[in-house]
């Protein structure tokens, strides 16, 4: 594979993840898609005569070459979507990015991961749930992912910091800033307990458009995204969203019903996008986490008859591997989650499978 080749395709212009996805798909792998000749490439859903001027014009291999030194110099590790060290989670997801860049020491995939985002103007009562939060959650040894902006974010990363929890902030630029800039010292910090995480390239500025994008990397990351303080707009809600149409759980906190910075925390309680949350232990009963509960000694199991092909991959690795998230299951079976859930609900209705707290299945 060809380092160069893949950050040249992560940096076309107008070549999105969804789309550079279907060009690996089609030709294989990064170094073939630019090999690929005009009525080859202009065979591929979603590449017009526009796209396909920009595939055929080499002017990002320039780019290429400058972000191969930066990374060089800088100690960076490029995280290609089909590597084994990119998050696991972050790819299930239909537009995950085809690269990221990654400095500091977590680790991507680690068994809890969950997000912690909220407003920039976080209030005295946002503060301190932010901060009994993250010190309650220590026990289950966590990765905390939030965005390094001001308020809730940046209270979640400063308690990780200080009980020694790593914890990750993704970046809406690259990795040559950090903003905004008064978090300097925290990012740095967080390179020793946790890291920098960003699809941009470097010289990338934190435009308004790369907020969002941002977004989806926090959600798509994590097994569960807690939303502590929040206004009926901005990008703690869209967050949460992005979360639901991953699939992922969703936890918010309750406030004052006149109160500006929770009326985003109980619109999605009220709308059944996010579960209510008052303790830590409402996520452990929800995720199925269950620290407290004593695991019973395994029994033999034996996999069902008359499975369809969908259906015996799925308990192949439900029997192998236990109880299994759906996130988790879709990456280990390789089934679109479209696919997916269709079978496991089929499997479901005759009783080869149950379903757990946390959207976690096993076979019965």
């Amino acid at each position: 594979m060809s380092l160069f080749h893949q950050i040249a395709l992560s940096c076309l212009p107008g070549i999105g993840s969804v789309l550079a996805r279907n060009l690996l798909s089609y030709f294989g792998s990064e170094e073939e898609v630019f090999k690929a000749k005009s009525q080859h490439l202009g065979k591929v859903p979603g590449i017009g005569p526009k796209t396909l001027e920009l595939l055929l014009n080499h002017e990002v291999f320039k780019f290429a070459e400058a972000e191969l030194k930066f990374i060089d110099k800088y100690k960076i590790k490029p995280l290609f979507l089909t590597d084994d060290d990119y998050p696991k989670r972050l790819r299930n997801c239909a537009d995950a990015p085809v690269m990221l860049y990654f400095k500091g020491n977590a680790d991507l995939n680690k068994s809890k991961i969950i997000s912690v985002v909220g407003t920039r103007n976080a209030t005295d009562y946002g503060r301190e749930i932010c901060k009994n939060l993250i010190a309650n959650l220590q026990v289950y040894d966590p990765l905390i992912v939030s965005g390094l902006a001001y308020g809730i974010d940046g209270a979640a990363h400063k308690e990780s910091l200080k009980l020694g929890i790593p914890t990750i902030g993704v970046l809406a630029h690259g990795l040559d800033r950090i903003y905004p800039a008064q978090h300097r010292t925290m990012a740095e910090k967080m390179l020793d307990c946790g890291g920098l995480l960003t699809e941009f390239m470097s010289g990338t500025i934190p435009v308004t458009q790369n907020f969002p994008k941002r977004n989806r990397i926090i959600a798509g990351l994590s097994d569960v995204t807690i939303v502590v303080e929040a206004s009926i707009k901005g990008g703690a809600l869209i967050t949460a969203e992005l979360a639901n149409s991953y699939n992922r759980d969703v936890f918010a906190f309750p406030g004052k019903i006149n109160d500006e910075f929770s009326l985003g925390c109980n619109y999605l309680i009220k709308t059944h996008r996010a579960n209510l949350i008052t303790k830590v232990e409402d996520i452990d009963y929800i995720m199925g986490w269950n620290r407290d509960i004593e695991v019973p000694a395994k029994t033999q199991l034996s996999l069902p008859l008359n499975l369809s092909a969908d259906e015996q991959i799925i308990a192949n690795v439900l029997f192998s591997k236990g109880s299994v998230a759906v996130d988790e299951l879709s990456f280990l079976t390789g089934l679109q989650q479209s696919r997916l859930a269709v079978t496991i609900l089929g499997m479901e209705m005759k009783g080869n499978i149950i379903s757990l707290p946390g959207k976690v299945y096993k076979l019965v």
